[in-house]
């Protein structure tokens, strides 16, 4: 976050490294992080021979390359091996039946050499839509998503390798959606492993869980530790009969009757001590984060009593490092006008009376908190927790700009936890450019505490053009930069309900990325109901989304509160 409207010198540079990634992206149509859509009950797998079980029926191979092999093969007796060679690139077609003016989810397993699934004919924008990976030496999922125009019955499915390259393998192929006349392949193709689990609210016996849907499941099984499947038909369930006060592990899988995925990756959850009245106080469903300035840089003064009472997370800006790494302290500044610490405690207490939760922000353009050991980690752990004491924080808002490690950062925060108890808030505002894939130091953060994570606000601004989860490029200060930027975080596999839509106050509040709130209104709306979206539309609707948050409630006051006047009441009107 900006102490002033500039950033920091550091920035650019990720421009330029992002420069070359956008290169890449346009030439090749790079998905940097993929998932499943959800398919609604009467969608079918319209390809045919998905399996390749019937050879090559149905498909078609460029000169010669194709072959079904039976080994390696991801689910059934068969494969496809293509091969590259000279000006060939192992291209294998398929023409399907679709049904106008509808959306489809086009998968498939590959592994070997370099892969590409497309479409091509849709009727709609290029008419082609591709995305690809490199080397892969275990099976691994292409995901994209098409829409059909309103003229088009069939279209072009395709895989390809590159010029030169080892051979590639392809598996379980689905174009998933409206079935276009043709049928469906008689052989369903096992689905894909759930992302997104996370695990909800606790009581002495129970865990809440929630996970993504997957395509062409008819169900899914919840495992505790390891063991005891259970099966359910939602995308949601209560896991009950646990003991009091002990650590589970869960995973879920996905099936249909082809059989059953791989385990999702697992999320941990403690229940409830006997007395422990849970979480307190509640962060809304659906929620609005805005940050208070402790420093003067001409924006509204405000006090935590003035902060506007459409904002559910307040988090006070910033703490401060010390000598010591990882320790942090907090310095209350003499410019935003109060004369006593004890009146600035007093009006937390009064905000967390009225069930607001007041957080502790750590970093922002200047600070730079050093977390890189175990020691640091405890650091930083005890002295977030003092801090919590003494001035009644409800939590701690990471949003280090200078870069973090991800292995000791999630130490630090689970030891706050483990102190804090189920109260704790945790909140993150990572750059764009921090959440653009799964590898990233903040990502995997993010990832590592999702069962105590509450919400990831994302900046969208200060960062220029950026990825969206389609692979194509966004520019920022449109509906389409948030709503396709947030999808990467939950394919990526957090919960809907840990993403928010991070945004400018006013013109003044960043150096770019100011939008109108009726964009940001739009964008929510797209991503929770399907309505309002730009170009870009998601694949399925997400209506636990968590909510929105700016920079700062400050710049807010200083534009007469158009912000939380216009965001704040559409927020809480989210289904």
């Amino acid at each position: 976050m900006d102490r002033t409207t500039t950033r920091p010198l550091g920035r650019p540079q990720g421009r330029r490294w992002l420069g070359g990634a956008l290169a890449l992206a346009v030439g090749s149509g790079l998905v940097l992080v993929g998932g499943a859509g959800t398919a609604q009950a009467a969608d079918v797998n319209v390809a045919k021979n998905a399996g390749f079980e019937n050879g090559l029926t149905n498909w078609s191979c460029s000169a010669g390359s194709g072959a079904a092999v039976s080994t390696p093969v991801r689910t059934g007796a068969g494969a496809l091996k293509a091969t590259p060679g000279g000006l060939d690139n192992a291209k294998c077609v398929q023409t399907v039946a679709v049904k106008p003016g509808s959306t489809y989810t086009l998968s498939a397993w590959v592994q070997g050499g370099y892969a590409y699934l497309g479409v091509n004919n849709t009727g709609t924008g290029t008419g082609t839509v591709s995305t690809w990976t490199p080397d892969s030496p275990s099976w691994k999922q292409l995901t994209t998503t098409f829409t059909t125009g309103a003229n088009t019955t069939s279209v072009e499915i395709y895989t390809h390798g590159w010029y030169g390259t080892s051979p590639y393998f392809v598996d379980d192929v689905s174009v998933f959606g409206p079935d276009g006349g043709g049928g469906q392949d008689p052989d369903p193709v096992v689905p894909a492993t759930p992302a997104g689990l996370a695990a909800g609210s606790t009581t002495t016996s129970s865990v809440d869980l929630t996970w993504g849907a997957v395509s062409g499941a008819t169900g899914y099984k919840i495992y505790r530790d390891g063991a005891n499947p259970v099966a359910v038909t939602g995308t949601s369930t209560t896991v009950s009969g646990l003991n009091p006060d002990t650590a589970y592990q869960f995973q879920v899988s996905a099936t249909n009757t082809a059989g059953e995925s791989a385990k999702s990756a697992a999320v941990s959850a403690r229940t409830a001590k006997p007395g422990d009245t849970g979480p307190g106080p509640a962060v809304p469903k659906h929620a609005v984060t805005g940050y208070w300035q402790n420093f003067d840089n001409g924006a509204a003064k405000q006090k935590i009593r003035d902060v506007q009472s459409q904002y559910d997370i307040i988090a006070v800006s910033f703490a401060d490092s010390t000598a010591t790494p990882g320790q942090i302290t907090f310095n209350l500044d003499p410019a935003v006008g109060y004369t006593s610490t004890a009146d600035f405690k007093a009006d937390i207490a009064a905000k967390k009376a009225a069930g607001k939760s007041v957080i502790i922000s750590i970093g922002g353009e200047k600070g730079n908190v050093t977390i890189n050991s175990d020691a640091s980690a405890t650091a930083f752990a005890n002295s977030a927790y003092a801090l919590m004491q003494e001035y009644g924080f409800n939590g701690v808002d990471i949003d280090l700009e200078h870069g973090i490690n991800s292995t000791y950062l999630t130490k630090a925060l689970r030891q706050l936890s483990a102190k804090a108890g189920s109260s704790l808030v945790i909140t993150m505002a990572p750059q764009t450019i921090d959440m653009q894939s799964t590898g990233t130091e903040y990502f995997k953060t993010a990832l590592a505490v999702k069962d105590i994570l509450t919400v990831v606000n994302t900046q969208y601004y200060n960062s220029g053009a950026m990825l969206g989860c389609d692979g194509k490029v966004y520019s920022q200060g449109s509906v389409d930069f948030l709503t396709a930027l947030a999808c990467i975080q939950i394919q990526g596999g957090l919960a809907p309900s840990q993403v928010g839509l991070g945004v400018p106050a006013s013109t003044r509040g960043a150096g770019s990325g100011y939008v109108d709130p009726q964009i940001v209104k739009n964008a929510l709306d797209c991503l929770t109901k399907l309505t309002s979206c730009g170009t870009f539309k998601p694949a399925q609707a997400w209506p636990t989304l968590r909510g929105a948050m700016t920079w700062s409630t400050n710049w807010d006051a200083t534009a007469g509160n158009a912000w939380s006047n216009a965001v704040g009441p559409h927020v809480h009107a989210l289904p």
